[in-house]
């Protein structure tokens, strides 16, 4: 009785009502764009399948489960909340398509692999599964074609985004041990950075940033966007005014982009000043010998202005 049970889901399923049963063509490139990776498998969407087999998803479903024997795990699986997310976001970055009704429902989706795909054919039985199934068989192995074709490629994207990855990992362990010397030690009082020492430059420059707790001006005639890279590490809440020559290359656009993420800076314009000066809460004054967009590309040094008068006339020059 089971098997007699199971061999009547085999006959031709009705078309989802209210469209058409003839055949419609689907172009390769459609179907392709509804092929997935998950587990690491080439999968499809059962309400995507649905609708090339012109069926009801629920019908599409009931038909595999009346069928089990047909569709063991490497056939057909349903998603798991993480895979569903996963899946979501493979969604998101194809445009022109409207996934919206399929991952809302009340449960977890199914998807069908290859052999999946070209099983379900002969449990549907119907002239359009049989047609959709062969194009859909088409574009898996276009797929694959294209993925054994493009091996090496996919390997080098992937060894690009191990560098970044390393990269990045080294560059927040460098700052990480700017900060934990900015918590332990004194500010330098002097140091002399020779030409070629670009990293080390930066990194004392940051961790004179870091040090302002409200305020920082910078005096430097020869500023870019370079010069904001230092700048942007100050601490959230600390206003920045730069001094710099008329006709410099920091664009107001440059401006407007760094106060939309590392407000508030502003940028005033004076001739009055041949060295570079950085001046923290007001107080805190230190003469650098290099622009900062420059630092450390040839030798200069950085000392501080021990003396709090001539850093309240520093200010005061500005103000006129």
């Amino acid at each position: 009785m089971a098997r007699e049970e199971k061999d009547s889901s085999a006959e031709p399923m009705e078309a989802e009502e209210g469209t058409s049963a003839a055949i419609v063509p689907v172009s390769g490139s459609a179907i392709r764009d509804l092929i997935y990776t998950i587990r690491g498998t080439q999968v499809m969407l059962d309400s995507d399948l649905a609708r090339l087999y012109q069926v009801e998803t629920g019908a599409l479903n009931r038909a595999a489960k009346r069928n089990e024997d047909r569709f063991p795990e490497d056939f057909r699986f349903q998603l798991t909340r993480e895979e569903l997310a996963d899946l979501r976001c493979q969604i998101g970055i194809l445009a022109g398509q409207s996934h919206e009704t399929k991952i809302g429902r009340t449960y977890m989706p199914f998807v069908y692999t290859e052999q999946g795909v070209a099983m379900l054919s002969g449990v549907l039985r119907s002239d359009v599964a049989i047609q959709a199934s062969v194009q859909i068989m088409r574009a898996f192995v276009e797929m694959r074609h294209f993925i054994a074709g493009n091996a090496a490629m996919f390997e080098q994207v992937r060894g690009v985004e191990l560098k970044l990855l390393e990269y990045q990992k080294t560059t927040d362990e460098r700052f990480e041990r700017v900060f934990d010397y900015m918590g332990t030690h004194e500010a330098p009082r002097q140091k002399v950075f020779f030409d070629g020492q670009v990293w080390d430059a930066f990194e004392l420059l940051v961790s004179l940033v870091r040090r302002a707790e409200r305020s920082i001006v910078l005096v430097d005639g020869y500023v870019d966007a370079g010069t904001l890279n230092v700048l942007a590490k100050k601490q959230d809440g600390v206003s920045v005014t730069v001094w710099t020559r008329p006709g410099t290359r920091l664009t107001q656009r440059d401006v407007e982009t760094f106060n939309a993420q590392y407000p508030q800076l502003t940028v005033e314009h004076t001739t009055a000043f041949h060295d570079r000066f950085l001046v923290l809460d007001g107080a805190q004054g230190y003469l650098i010998g290099a622009s900062l967009k420059d630092a450390g590309k040839k030798s200069f040094a950085v000392a501080r202005i021990e003396d709090e008068e001539s850093v309240r006339a520093i200010l005061a020059r500005l103000e006129k």
